[in-house]
């Protein structure tokens, strides 16, 4: 479960950046964006595994 708390955690810290790059046009916001983007594949992979291997377990 920590997992999916803190794949809510980087949603809810991207909205400021969102804002900013496409309401605003900070280009800089928008390279924040990409690496969280990056980050959440990464957890996102973690759960998938994580998953898989439960289900094996089990």
């Amino acid at each position: 479960m920590q997992k999916i708390n803190d794949i809510k955690n980087l949603l809810a810290s991207l909205e400021k950046d969102a804002d900013k790059f496409y309401n605003r046009g900070n280009a800089a916001a928008g390279t924040r964006i990409r690496k969280a983007m990056q980050d959440l594949k990464k957890i996102a992979q973690a759960i998938r595994i994580e998953i898989q291997e439960k289900k094996k377990s089990d």
